[in-house]
C-alpha cells in the first residue's frame, strides 16, 4: 500500500472542542502560554503548571474524536497511514489510528522531572505536588516544553523521508522544529496543506491547499489520494 504520511495540529482537535493558544493572542485558556507550556514557567511554579495540565487532563476526559480524527483511521483501509502530531491529546488514538507519533509528549503520561526516560501511563488522573518518581523526584506531565528539545524529531523525519504522500492539517507551521519537517519531504511527494485559515507554506515546493476545516478537508484529502494511486 502507498506510505500516507500526515502531520496534524492544534487545529486537527479544535473541532472536538480542545481550544489552542495560537487562537487567542498567545493565551492558552486564559493562561499566557510561556507561563504554563515553557521548562522556565515549570521551575518559577511547578505547582501552577501541574493545576493546568491537570485541568487539560479533565477536558480531555470528556472530548471525543471528531469527523477529521476518523475520516484519517478510516484511510487505513487503503493506506499505510503515519501520524505524527504536535497534539498532546489521545483522539487519533481514540479514533482508531494504529501508528501515532508524538512529538510534543502526551497528556495521559507523567515523567519524572529528573530523569525523563521514567514514563508512567496516569490516564486522566491528576498529577499532584509531592507524587513521585521510583527515584524520588516530583512527577511532571509528559510533555515538551518550550526551551526543550523535541525528541521524536529524528523518528518524525525518517517517516517523512519514506513517505508517498505528505500532509498538514491545522497546523500553524510556526512552532518549530516542527514546522521544518516539511523540509524533509521527498522530492516529487505531492503535499496536501488542509486549513481553513491561512497557512504560510514553504515557498520552494508545490502545495495543494484545502482550505476547509479538518473533517471535510480529510473527506477531499481522500477523494485526491484516490485519484493519485489508484485506490479505492
Amino acid at each position: 500500500m502507498p506510505k500516507l504520511c500526515i502531520l496534524t495540529g492544534a487545529g486537527m482537535s479544535a473541532e472536538s472542542g480542545l481550544k489552542t493558544f495560537r487562537d487567542s493572542d498567545g493565551l492558552w485558556e486564559e493562561y499566557d502560554v510561556m507561563t504554563v507550556a515553557s521548562i522556565d514557567g515549570w521551575y518559577k511554579n511547578p505547582q501552577l503548571v501541574l493545576e493546568f495540565y491537570n485541568a487539560r487532563r479533565r477536558q480531555l476526559l470528556t472530548a471525543k474524536p471528531n469527523a477529521g480524527h476518523k475520516g484519517l483511521a478510516d484511510l487505513e483501509k487503503y493506506f499505510e497511514v503515519q501520524v505524527i502530531t504536535q497534539n498532546i491529546d489521545n483522539l487519533h488514538e481514540q479514533a482508531g489510528s494504529s501508528n501515532v507519533l508524538h512529538l510534543h509528549g502526551e497528556l495521559t503520561k507523567a515523567c519524572s522531572s529528573e530523569d525523563s526516560s521514567l514514563v508512567y501511563d496516569i490516564g486522566y488522573n491528576d498529577i499532584k505536588w509531592g507524587d513521585k518518581c521510583a527515584k524520588g523526584a516530583q512527577l511532571r506531565p509528559f510533555i515538551v516544553w518550550f526551551g526543550e528539545a523535541v525528541p521524536a524529531f529524528s523518528d518524525a523525519v525518517e517517516l517523512i523521508q519514506d513517505a508517498d504522500a505528505f500532509a498538514v492539517i491545522g497546523s500553524s507551521l510556526n512552532v518549530y522544529p516542527a514546522a521544518g519537517l516539511v523540509n524533509y519531504v521527498p522530492k516529487n511527494v505531492p503535499i496536501f496543506l488542509i486549513d481553513p485559515k491561512e497557512v504560510a507554506a514553504p515557498g520552494f515546493r508545490k502545495v495543494e491547499f484545502i482550505k476547509e476545516t479538518a473533517g471535510v478537508g480529510v473527506d477531499i484529502l481522500k477523494d485526491r489520494l484516490f485519484d493519485l494511486f489508484g485506490t479505492k
